[in-house]
């Protein structure tokens, strides 16, 4: 197995286990990474958090190798399987949180951009290099990375195939934070920030912020109204209310 899918309290984790190969992403790799996410969807993980195993790569990418001399329909096939299965990432009824512990390049990148969330440690380099071979990227980076970091910004990391460094990275809002130590510990430190809020509001919220990047302002605002006539609907939404009247923490049941 080239993954690891293993849960620790209320957390899930999926672990890219091919350190020798800096986990890099083959084809079988990406369906096998399906699966997983599959199985974790169906889960009552509050959180997923997704790293590589090692301490130089979270994913280098794809199999250079595998790419090569193929169809222009397996080509296409291809990409096409990387962009299903990321999209599948992005919307998993929980929040993701990608640990990016050393390199992150081409599709390991987008693995990381398909996530809620991402974190880097000192050692990480994240960037989508596929210009420099002559092709651009193919599992969602064109589309995910200017949303995250402004059209100007991706042209030119996108362009130029540059690779950034942890600090550049959350400067631009590639990142949301940088951390140390073991990543996995890490980011189920970042997750404890929300998971105890109700699953049905985060859902909503983040449901709202998705949708608003690819609406007019006015019909987000519909989408908005619309979930949050639906939170306060829950019995979560009563049960915070009545908390915060009577000063006390709330319990929260997912419902």
């Amino acid at each position: 197995m080239n993954i690891v899918l293993s849960y620790s309290n209320e957390y899930a984790v999926i672990t890219l286990t091919r350190p020798d190969a800096l986990n890099a992403l083959s084809f079988s790799i990406i369906r096998e990474l399906e699966d997983v996410i599959d199985e974790v969807a169906s889960s009552k993980a509050k959180a997923l958090i997704v790293t590589g195993a090692g301490d130089k790569a979270f994913c280098a990418g794809a199999d250079i190798k595998e790419l090569m001399g193929r169809s222009i329909q397996d080509q296409k096939s291809g990409a096409e399987l990387g962009q299903k299965v990321f999209h599948k990432l992005s919307q998993l009824p929980m929040p993701s949180i990608a640990v990016v512990n050393g390199f992150a390049f081409g599709g390991g990148l987008e693995l990381a951009l398909a996530c809620t969330f991402r974190l880097a440690t000192p050692n990480a380099r994240m960037g989508l290099p596929e210009i420099k071979l002559g092709l651009i990227p193919g599992y969602g980076g064109t589309q995910r990375l200017p949303r995250i970091i402004g059209e100007s910004r991706a042209m030119e990391l996108i362009m130029t195939g540059r690779a950034v460094k942890p600090e550049e990275a959350e400067r631009l809002g590639l990142v949301n934070r940088l951390v140390d130590g073991d990543p996995v510990e890490a980011g189920k430190v970042f997750a404890s920030e929300f998971s105890g809020f109700g699953a049905l509001a985060l859902g909503y919220a983040r449901e709202a912020v998705q949708r608003a990047l690819d609406l007019p302002v006015s019909e987000g605002l519909k989408v908005e109204a619309d979930l949050s006539t639906l939170a306060f609907q829950t019995e979560d939404a009563a049960e915070g209310m009545a908390a915060f009247v009577d000063k006390r923490t709330p319990t929260f049941k997912d419902r």
